[in-house]
């Protein structure tokens, strides 16, 4: 039987942060998402990532001891030089794990780079196909 269902895109993440306002600067200063909206009675920020969001709620201590609030989730980003990236990332302070290397995601094989933000989760930055004629 085939699902009822067929999923199109990643819709959103839900990060759970012990410093809300330093992930806000990260994301929205650094990352240049934008803030969409804000639930404050629960303390949500959501904030918008193309056609998908990222949510950030406030948490005293991650889930387990010792553990992280995601693996990791997958932004796709428009740049021509991946490595222009690196570089505005790196004078940012941002750590990055590794070097860019090609990865499958959910537009197909893409270079990517992995960095992490102030919380320790890895967030990973994979350029995304072109779109039209070059």
């Amino acid at each position: 039987m085939d699902a009822p269902l067929k999923i199109r895109e990643l819709d959103h993440v839900v990060l759970r942060c012990r410093d809300q306002a330093r992930m806000l600067d990260f994301y929205t200063r650094v990352l240049g998402l934008a803030e969409e909206r804000r639930i404050d009675e629960i303390g949500l920020i959501q904030l918008r990532a193309g056609a998908s969001m990222v949510d950030l709620v406030p948490a005293a201590e991650p889930r387990a001891e010792g553990g992280r609030n995601v693996d990791h989730i997958c932004l796709g980003v428009e740049i021509a030089d991946l490595g222009d990236a690196v570089t505005y990332l790196r004078a940012q302070a941002v750590e990055i794990a590794g070097e860019p290397a090609m990865r499958y995601g959910a537009r197909g094989m893409g270079l990517s780079i992995y960095v992490r933000d102030p919380e320790g989760n890895v967030v990973e930055l994979k350029q995304m196909p072109p779109t039209g004629p070059s």
